[in-house]
């Protein structure tokens, strides 16, 4: 069928209903439109690029939207002077909010003098009701506005907007839908983000992404595994699994699997070399979960913790539902049973009625746990979420005293743990050519470290033995074996 010739509304008719069917039906369509419109132009090709704001999860929805872009027929460029130029958004913190506010004013000066482009928006950011109306009011020139919940539409909403001619708007409260089977195009041809599931339940008081990202869905079992298969037969070595709590995967499917029995399923795939996952959190992280990762051998010896803070008294206002006791405890479990595990995690300093001794207790427990490194942030407040209502909002002066204080903390402990492997073999995965040292790769351990050492570019994307020269403190330099 040509489908050149119809409106969008006609095409609706002859569209299937069932995806992901109904997309490729849309992205043949929009291959047409486009290059007709190409030999209008007199151009060889249209230009795309996206920008991504955010988390891992944002990263991988990024891979999938240019993997239907590549598929209409963009080519991709590094550069916004593109023909389509698409911003997969965070909206974690309000400042990332006016990051993107600040840059679409740069676009509009673009669009202004390239006829054919158009601008997209999509991500967490889009699913505040007062963003997409303030981007409708003051930001005309935007063509495409989607959320975190309709990704997959893309080829669908692109067509419209080519035969409309209007700003299209598709913006879903929430899904339980998962549509799988649509292309993606990854940035690493050896290691890949896996979504195993989407949405969070926790409702964290300091946080925003239940709110936009929707309650959990759990992707099945059979298609997790059925993608790494077909992802270990395109080179993939190490995948990561994916989800904002992977620790509760599972729980809405029809028949429940636990995240620890997805994780021993993985670890039987052959051909495969590296298992990582993220985000854990602690109060979900089981006894069966230690002990598969124990007895798995492809999962990497490393686990993103986040803490948050020390204070039993503050996690409970934070609604972390464990307490210091509990996350001691745990820590315990996990390195009786894999007493070489790297442990990191995630602190926030400042929030509301944290008291001095609320601070003490977060550095107690930094000194009782050593994290091999610590992702440390100062209180912010995020507009919709119940801690920007409270009282007892610490000052800025503070705050960054508390800050400063923990990081000197966590970098003197960092830079005592990560040398422990110092003057051994390690097994490292060769991710890129070193930026700084001509003549360098630089890879990673299964413990997440880095290691710079001498090589040929030939051996990146493979898993190789290094000698640990050096200690830098958070790196190491090494020799090939």
């Amino acid at each position: 069928m040509n489908n050149i010739n119809m409106t969008y509304k006609e095409a609706l008719q002859y569209a299937p209903l069932d995806e992901p069917a109904r997309q490729y039906f849309f992205m043949d369509r929009c291959r047409e439109i486009l290059n007709k419109r190409k030999e209008i132009a007199g151009k060889e090709s249209f230009t795309f690029h996206i920008a991504t704001f955010g988390c891992q999860m944002n990263t991988r929805d990024s891979e999938k939207l240019q993997g239907i872009l590549e598929t209409v027929g963009f080519v991709e460029t590094d550069t916004e002077e593109a023909d389509f130029v698409l911003y997969n958004t965070c909206t974690v913190r309000e400042n990332a909010n006016q990051r993107v506010y600040g840059r679409l004013g740069h676009l509009n000066s673009l669009k202004k003098k390239n006829p054919h482009m158009m601008i997209a928006l999509c991500g967490c950011m889009m699913q505040e009701e007062e963003v997409v109306a303030k981007i409708k009011k003051s930001y005309r020139f935007v063509d495409i506005i989607f959320g975190t919940h309709n990704i997959f539409k893309l080829a669908e909403l692109l067509a419209e907007r080519l035969d409309e001619k209007n700003m299209v708007v598709d913006i879903w409260n929430g899904t339980d839908r998962v549509v799988e089977d649509l292309p993606a195009e990854r940035k690493y041809s050896f290691k890949s983000g896996v979504n195993i599931m989407y949405g969070c339940n926790n409702f964290c008081s300091y946080c925003i992404v239940p709110y936009v990202r929707g309650r959990e869905r759990s992707r099945s079992a059979k298609d997790i595994i059925n993608e790494i298969e077909g992802l270990v037969k395109d080179g993939v070595r190490e995948i990561m699994l994916l989800g904002q709590n992977v620790n509760s995967y599972g729980k809405t499917l029809e028949e429940p699997v636990s995240f620890a029995k997805l994780l021993t399923m993985v670890n039987e795939i052959k051909g495969l070399e590296r298992i990582r996952f993220m985000t854990s959190h602690p109060k979900d992280l089981s006894d069966e979960l230690i002990e598969a990762m124990k007895n798995s051998d492809k999962v990497c010896r490393h686990l993103h913790l986040p803490l948050q803070s020390g204070s039993s008294r503050i996690l409970k206002i934070m609604n972390r539902n464990y307490t210091k006791e509990k996350y001691l405890e745990l820590v315990d479990k996990i390195r009786t049973a894999m007493p070489d595990i790297s442990l990191t995690t995630d602190i926030i300093v400042g929030f509301p009625g944290e008291t001095e001794e609320d601070f003490k207790e977060t550095l107690d427990v930094v000194q009782s746990v050593r994290f091999d490194s610590a992702f440390t942030f100062i209180y912010s407040k995020r507009t919709g979420t119940p801690a920007a209502k409270m009282e007892d909002q610490i000052s800025k002066e503070e705050i960054t005293d508390r800050f400063d204080r923990l990081l000197t903390l966590v970098q003197t402990i960092s830079s005592e743990v990560c040398g422990r492997e110092e003057h051994t073999v390690q097994r490292v995965l060769v991710e890129e050519i070193n930026e700084h040292t001509e003549g360098f790769l630089t890879g990673r351990m299964s413990n997440n470290t880095t290691v710079h050492f001498k090589g040929d570019p030939s051996l990146i994307g493979t898993i190789v033995d290094v000698y640990l020269d050096e200690s830098k403190g958070f790196y190491y330099m090494g020799t090939l074996r």
